[in-house]
């Protein structure tokens, strides 16, 4: 993210695109509301109507998979119409000539016909947007998770490019992240290609400097580790024992309910042949465990985080811990020692201390600062007090790339994977709703919320395709694709369209990956969880439907060691499961 999100209330022109604030950042769905009270426009891009369209001056409610379209399209009009910032490319960046002649064929009648907006629709939000000197674009899940992700956020930095909103307050580049301090574990290396720090594994140099400061028992590798996405191919398909995995460290993630095609999943994990869960709760996954070890939550430990704005601040523990539990520093410390490599940290601030010596962008960062500040955003260059952090990424235009300017890159649209036909002829995506958290590995587990809402979760429907059906809102129906089925509670709603649908990501039940495709972004390997060709098929008998949901729901939490009493009352009636270390 470019900027802060306190300057969200100050921008003269909002662009959210495949982004739901209100459902799923309340807070910056605050800012965009005092924008709005300040005067500003707000641009919704989305196949939904959502609560951000709703409070939008334009809603371009496009067919899902079209995000790259759209954006071209938006580009186009901006360019066509001499509505860019010469001074700004001609200073600022490069490739802008070479970026052109793709972007000439996208003009609004050819984007309509791809996306279903109406052309005057497409002219109109790039005019807005181009007129304004404090423009933002923000986007979510729902351009990130698609096989052309990548080439859609290229496609977002040219927007921003050719108008000159980059490097200036209220102006830049707004990813949202799907859950709290996603950002801090990128920071800390938790991705396949860098070490903490955003630093390159294929660099010699960044690999000695770590080499030097961790001591491996080895050298350091030179190419990039594997997705997590790509886990089943090496397990499935391997044929070099090599290359295949063998074992599996899962921490605080529930591939189980998380990863795309769960058949797939499935069968993989149940192939590999040592698996470790780490989490604060069981979940789908424990049933796959071979040995469970039990870390604190969130309040029972301290640290640091860093929010989807770069800002790091302190959390602070609030209650002790109960039970054989540990902090996950202390379970890895743990591991490592036992595996031959000795890790002896006493607390997080000397873990944290190493990070800010071997990762340039965060040697400023010190606990002392950020407990005297509050918060301190990254880069943070130096330990001098009067380095407070960087509020704006790319000042005054120059970017941290060779040359200091930034780069036009444009890709051409592709559909997506997975079409309807005759047998599947609906379109299906997954949505956050408010309610349950993530894939309710945590709020699953209060009782308080799952009496609000609970299983088998909800799926949109169109009111054509549940009349068609001869179905009503709150049937349970049953919904199937070539790779699974689930269960879903049905919704007929206004707000899509004509054979789409819409499901909750986060039930056990109503499992959305049960549905989902494959797919892969060329770039971030990140799955196409947003489309998928569905059928949805209605069940005469709604009492035995309600039966069979509640009894799938006890028998996962009883296989997933969840309720402990009825695992343990029922335990002579199950399959024998994997050991449980806890």
């Amino acid at each position: 993210m470019s900027l802060s999100t306190p300057e969200i209330e100050n921008a003269e022109v909002l662009l959210a695109i495949g982004y739901n604030a209100p459902a799923a950042h309340p807070v910056v769905a605050a800012k965009m509301i005092k924008a709005k009270e300040k005067g500003a426009k707000i641009i919704c891009i989305d196949p939904r109507f959502t609560e951000t369209a709703r409070m939008s001056e334009v809603h371009l409610q496009i067919k899902g998979g079209t995000n790259l379209a759209i954006m071209n399209g938006i580009a186009n009009v901006i360019l066509t119409e001499d509505l860019i910032d010469k001074q700004f490319i001609a200073e600022h960046t490069v490739g802008f000539e070479e970026w052109k002649p793709l972007i000439q064929k996208y003009s609004p009648d050819f984007v309509s016909k791809i996306t279903g907006v109406p052309p005057e629709k497409i002219q109109s939000a790039a005019r807005i947007f181009a007129k304004s000197r404090r423009s933002i674009i923000m986007w979510g899940m729902g351009v990130t998770q698609f096989t052309q992700g990548t080439d859609v956020i290229k496609g977002i930095c040219a927007v921003l490019l050719m108008t000159g909103n980059f490097g200036r307050e209220s102006t830049g580049i707004a990813p949202m992240r799907g859950q709290n301090n996603v950002q801090g574990a990128c920071d800390m290396g938790a991705l396949p290609n860098v070490y903490p720090g955003y630093q390159s594994v294929a660099d010699p140099e960044i690999r000695a400097k770590f080499e030097k400061a961790w001591k491996p028992l080895q050298p350091l590798p030179a190419e990039p580790g594997l997705q997590l996405t790509r886990v089943p191919e090496r397990v499935l398909h391997e044929k070099d024992p090599k290359k295949r995995i063998h074992a599996y460290y899962i921490f605080g993630e529930d591939p189980v309910l998380s990863d795309p095609n769960l058949e797939e999943v499935r069968e993989c994990l149940s192939k590999i042949d040592f698996i470790v869960l780490q989490d604060i709760f069981m979940n789908k996954t424990s049933q796959y465990a071979d040995v469970i070890l039990p870390a604190t939550a969130w309040s029972e430990h301290s640290g640091l985080v860093t929010a989807t704005d770069r800002s790091i601040q302190k959390i602070s523990k609030a209650i002790e811990p109960s039970g054989n539990v540990k902090q996950d520093w202390e379970i890895i410390s743990l591991v490592s020692t036992a595996l031959g490599y000795p890790m002896a940290y006493n607390n997080q601030e000397e873990i944290w201390n190493e990070m800010i010596e071997v990762s340039p962008k965060f040697a400023g960062v010190t606990y002392e600062k950020v407990e005297r500040q509050g918060i301190v955003r990254w880069p943070c260059l130096s330990k001098d007090p009067s380095d407070t952090g960087t509020q704006i990424l790319h000042k005054d235009g120059i970017f941290g790339l060779p040359g200091g300017k930034g780069v036009f890159k444009a890709a051409d649209y592709e559909p997506v994977k997975e079409r309807e036909d005759q047998e599947y002829p609906i379109a299906l995506s997954s949505f956050h709703d408010v309610g349950h958290y993530s894939m309710r590995s945590m709020s699953g587990n209060c009782r308080t919320l799952r009496n609000l809402e609970d299983e088998p979760g909800l799926i949109e429907m169109a009111p054509e395709n549940v009349k068609a059906l001869d179905i009503k809102t709150g049937d349970i129906v049953r919904v199937i694709s070539r790779r699974g089925h689930c269960y879903s509670r049905c919704v007929a709603t206004s707000r899509i369209r004509k054979n789409t649908a819409y499901m909750t990501h986060q039930w056990w039940i109503g499992a959305v990956n049960e549905l989902t495709v494959p797919y892969l972004d060329k770039q971030s390997k990140t799955p196409e969880y947003k489309y998928a060709a569905i059928r949805v098929e209605k069940i005469e008998d709604q009492a035995w439907a309600e039966k069979e949901v509640a009894r799938l729901y006890e028998e996962i939490r009883m296989k997933s060691g969840i309720d402990e009493a009825t695992r343990a009352k029922r335990s002579k009636k199950l399959p024998k499961m994997h050991s449980l270390i806890s």
